[in-house]
């Protein structure tokens, strides 16, 4: 959830697409949907800038994201990729990484909305099928997602999904250039066993 060059910007910047809510769904990422993920990043650029790492100028390229999306969709990916989408948008992303199997059975959960549908409530659902698709389908047994403290919303977002907090982390991942501290949370499946 990055930057791109000004000729990227350029090149998906359109007018404000309008959101709707009948024809929205949360699903997996398919094929064909690289360009519209370049789009949705164009768009979120400054949104999406405080919270990530800085990022060579074509990461968020409709043919870098051709390239993740068919690793992502190949029998032994570490990652998942979910949408929340209508036939024309992405408005919004969620990421399983670093999936991890044997003993640990546990990833990473990602997340971000477009910055017009803030506090509608689309956040909470994208991450709660994400939940749903790691614990029933993956059948994964933790899914961690750490933030940065002053990100509030992510906060209340996690908490609301029953993340529990477990601690902090100091200088934990650059964060647009500079070394962010990350509070730690984690949620376990339903019904696991402690």
């Amino acid at each position: 959830m990055q930057s791109h060059d000004h000729n990227t910007s350029q090149q998906h910047a359109t007018s404000a697409p309008e959101f709707d809510a009948a024809k929205a769904e949360v699903r997996l990422i398919e094929g064909r949907d690289a360009s519209l993920i370049a789009d949705y990043f164009a768009r979120n650029r400054a949104h999406f800038a405080p919270w990530e790492p800085l990022r060579a100028a074509d990461y968020h390229s409709a043919a870098q994201w051709q390239a993740r999306i068919s690793e992502s969709l190949a029998n032994h990916s570490q990652c998942s990729y979910l949408v929340l989408a209508d036939p024309a948008h992405i408005w919004g992303m969620a990421t399983l990484s670093n999936q991890v199997r044997g003993p640990f059975q546990a990833c990473y959960l990602g997340y971000g909305i477009d910055q017009s549908l803030q506090g509608k409530g689309l956040a909470t659902r994208l991450c709660e099928a994400a939940l749903t698709y790691a614990f029933d389908e993956l059948k994964l047994h933790r899914v961690m997602a750490n933030y940065m403290p002053a990100n509030h919303r992510s906060a209340a977002l996690l908490k609301r999904l029953g993340f529990e907090t477990e601690g902090l982390a100091r200088a934990y991942l650059q964060i647009n250039g500079q070394w962010e501290d990350h509070v730690l949370t984690a949620k376990i499946a339903p019904g696991s066993a402690r």
